[in-house]
C-alpha cells in the first residue's frame, strides 16, 4: 500500500471584519442602526454596538481598543457635521486608521461636505439596506485584508 502524501494545512479562514457602530449625540432613536448591525452580522461581520448617546471620546477609545476595521455612526438629529469633525479628530488623536461611515438624515449637500472631511461612506435615509451592507463590508474588508 502506498503511503498518503502529507496533509496540507487548511487555509486560514478569512478574517471577519470588525465593525464598531454607535449613536453619538442626544438622538434616542436606534432602530435603524440595530437593523444595520444585524444585517452586517448576518453578512459575516463582527459587530460591536456601543449603543445610544456614545460620546466622541468613547467611540474613539472603543475603536482603538477593539482594533475596528470600520467605524459607523448614525445621526438623525442634524448634528452630523460637527459630530463628524470632532470624531475624525478624536480618531486621529487615538491613532485609529479605520474608515468612518455615517448614516441617517443627511442632506445631499452635507453628504458632499462629509466626504470632503474624510468620511468614507454616507448612507442617507432611503439607502437600500443591501447597498449599505455591501459598501460597508467592502470598506471594512479592504482594511482587514491590509492589516
Amino acid at each position: 500500500m502506498t503511503p498518503l502524501p502529507p496533509a496540507r494545512p487548511a487555509p486560514a479562514p478569512p478574517a471577519r471584519p470588525r465593525i464598531l457602530l454607535a449613536k453619538p449625540g442626544l438622538d434616542g432613536h436606534d432602530r435603524g442602526i440595530k437593523v444595520v448591525a444585524m444585517a452586517l452580522r448576518d453578512a459575516g461581520a463582527e459587530v460591536i454596538y456601543l449603543g445610544l448617546r456614545a460620546t466622541v471620546a468613547q467611540i474613539a477609545a472603543a475603536a482603538a481598543a477593539e482594533d475596528a476595521d470600520l467605524i459607523g455612526i448614525s445621526v438623525l438629529s442634524g448634528a452630523h457635521l460637527p459630530i463628524t469633525e470632532q470624531l475624525l479628530a478624536a480618531l486621529r488623536a487615538a491613532g485609529v486608521d479605520a474608515p468612518l461611515v455615517i448614516g441617517g438624515t443627511i442632506p445631499p449637500a452635507d453628504a458632499a461636505a462629509l466626504r470632503r472631511l474624510g468620511v468614507a461612506g454616507v448612507f442617507a435615509m432611503g439607502t437600500a439596506l443591501p447597498d449599505a451592507v455591501d459598501a460597508t463590508l467592502a470598506l471594512a474588508g479592504a482594511r482587514a485584508a491590509a492589516s
